[in-house]
């Protein structure tokens, strides 16, 4: 994909997601192709957030989130766990999408995203508040095309249901979380 094919289908992305969702399922990747860019993503994901922390270094982040390839590891089991729990979610709501259908349409979300904090490298010398508010609008529009993503793969005409289905997914997915790492000794102070 060229450069100008690229911002020509993430500026269509913001303009007509279902669309642009109909495209990516029509082309019925197959789960090699799908865990490539998955992987891929992932990867330039972790470059990208690197190179945020050296333009623009941030006092909190240290330890794993400052180690590459752990946060690469971290980002992957997110968005694996994220591709699940929607799948999973709509597919209880009646929904009718496949975990490689979901994968796919979160796969290029993360790309736009990639891109996104991309540009936000060439804002932060200039203004931190800038970059703020960039990357606030970059979440709310992400938000936005993710539940038309989700309405349109699960096949539901209504965005309220997909909606629900992100905001059931996301619970299910804090909750587990919650549930491991209270198992597994973790307290609001550290580990026990």
């Amino acid at each position: 994909m060229t450069p100008q094919a690229f911002l020509s289908l993430a500026l269509q992305t913001i303009m007509a997601p279902r669309d642009v969702a109909r495209l990516l399922l029509s082309l019925n990747l197959g789960k090699d192709a799908v865990l490539t860019a998955f992987a891929l993503v992932v990867a330039l994901n972790a470059f990208v957030f690197q190179l945020t922390l050296i333009v623009s270094p941030t006092p909190g982040v240290a330890g794993i989130l400052a180690m590459p390839v752990a946060f690469a590891g971290i980002q992957a089991i997110v968005l694996g766990a994220t591709i699940a729990a929607i799948t999973w979610c709509g597919q209880a709501m009646g929904g009718t999408a496949t975990m490689t259908q979901v994968a796919v349409l979160l796969t290029w979300l993360q790309a736009l995203r990639v891109a996104v904090q991309a540009g936000l490298l060439l804002i932060l010398p200039l203004s931190n508040y800038l970059a703020g508010m960039v990357m606030f609008v970059a979440s709310a529009l992400g938000l936005w095309i993710l539940v038309h993503f989700i309405d349109e793969a699960h096949g539901f005409g209504r965005i309220g249901k997909a909606a629900l289905v992100l905001l059931l997914a996301v619970t299910g997915m804090v909750l587990g979380l919650s549930m491991i790492l209270s198992l597994s000794g973790a307290t609001v102070t550290g580990m026990n």
